[in-house]
């Protein structure tokens, strides 16, 4: 009675098995390739990936000018058609944030790769991963894909996205990355003004150095010919000598009046002998400017060439000073500075993985794939069918 009660049941259970084994066979592609990618996500993303914490920050990089409002309608053009103030220092500093330079300075300062490495995080998301090593190029294209570094075209402002597996380390990571960023724009403000500002010293100490020779050359050159100022000593000469040609005149007009009124006056000798004296008195200080090798007139020349390449080198000295304050302001105008509009924060919760979501996205591309290879199967089955 218990053997006949028996199998019955049995029939039951393999006829049982048997359908759930048909039915599964039948949708044997649809088990593999939808529903096993989907409890693995569930799997996955449910138990064992790991939360993500992200600290964000945003700044802008202005300079002193921006402030300034524009006189013309072109100046605004000629604003609007351009990079705007800053962009393209913005855009430098995104660059750095993004590069190895960035990545080294983390690595020696925060420790980055021990954070990365956590081993609290799962093995898929920490680094290295099952696909890399553990070396710096591996981790450079680890850390592209946890440090986001872009410029925000609506609002203008540079973000930065960091992310780890606690909030200490996205925090510590993105106020260091800050840091940098204004170190940079500090090295570049630096590397601008000492530019512009060397070159215009430069000019200064060539202008410098060459009054300081001509105003030697000219010492020497007076020290040589024995004249201080050959202008005015070339002055007072010719002025003895028109003296003394008036006082020449007066005593022949004397000795004319004296030679018509009394021809024998005995004082006549001394007063010709008088005018002799005068005359050669007058052709001697004549002499002294003219008329000679060792004349002021030949001297003059050569101190007015001097006297001239003196003035030319002071002027170019007061030109390079000029120029040399108007670098030193043009670099302060023209200099950028960081602004911090969002400081990093320290993440209260994590905002990584979106769990739910992650798996739907699995569910939803899984049974796209299925449907397009199910579709191809049916196409080339249709034809052969055909044919």
């Amino acid at each position: 009675m218990n053997v006949e009660q028996s199998f019955p049941f049995e029939a039951e259970v393999t006829a049982k098995r048997s359908t759930f084994a048909d039915w599964f066979v039948k949708r044997r592609w649809f088990m593999l390739g939808v529903v096993v990618p989907t409890l693995i996500a569930v799997l996955y993303y449910g138990f064992i990936a790991s939360d993500v914490y992200i600290s964000e920050s945003r700044f802008v990089i202005k300079s002193p000018d921006q402030k300034r409002s524009q006189t013309s309608t072109l100046a605004n053009l000629i604003q609007t058609t351009g990079l705007s103030a800053g962009q393209e220092q913005t855009n430098e500093v995104l660059g750095f944030v993004r590069s190895r330079d960035a990545l080294k300075s983390l690595e020696k300062d925060v420790g980055i790769r021990d954070q990365f490495a956590n081993s609290g995080a799962d093995f898929l998301s920490r680094f290295p991963g099952p696909l890399s090593q553990n070396t710096f190029e591996d981790l450079f294209r680890y850390y592209g894909n946890m440090v986001d570094a872009r410029l925000d075209s609506d609002t203008g402002l540079a973000v930065i996205k960091v992310k780890a597996f606690s909030a200490q380390d996205a925090y510590a990571i993105n106020a260091k990355l800050l840091n940098l960023s204004e170190g940079l724009v500090n090295r570049l403000n630096s590397r601008a003004q000492n530019n512009g500002i060397a070159e215009a010293q430069k000019q200064v100490d060539l202008a410098t150095i060459k009054a300081k020779e001509t105003r030697v050359a000219l010492a020497q050159y007076r020290n040589a010919q024995s004249l201080i100022d050959p202008e005015r000593q070339a002055v007072g000469v010719l002025e003895i000598s028109s003296g003394l040609v008036a006082q020449r005149a007066a005593l022949q007009a004397q000795l004319e009046q004296m030679q018509r009124v009394t021809p024998g006056n005995p004082s006549l000798p001394a007063l010709q002998n008088r005018i002799a004296s005068i005359s050669n008195q007058i052709a001697l200080q004549d002499g002294r400017v003219v008329g000679s090798n060792s004349g002021i007139a030949s001297k003059l020349g050569g101190y007015e060439n001097l006297v001239v390449e003196q003035e030319f080198a002071t002027q170019r000295l007061n030109a390079a000073n000029t120029a040399l304050a108007q670098a030193s302001a043009e670099a302060v105008r023209q200099q950028f500075y960081l602004e911090r509009v969002v400081d990093p924060n320290v993440p209260d919760m994590p905002l990584l993985p979106r769990r739910f979501f992650n798996i739907l996205i699995v569910a939803a591309v899984a049974l796209c794939l299925y449907f397009i290879a199910w579709m191809f199967v049916v196409g080339i089955l249709e034809h052969a069918s055909d044919d």
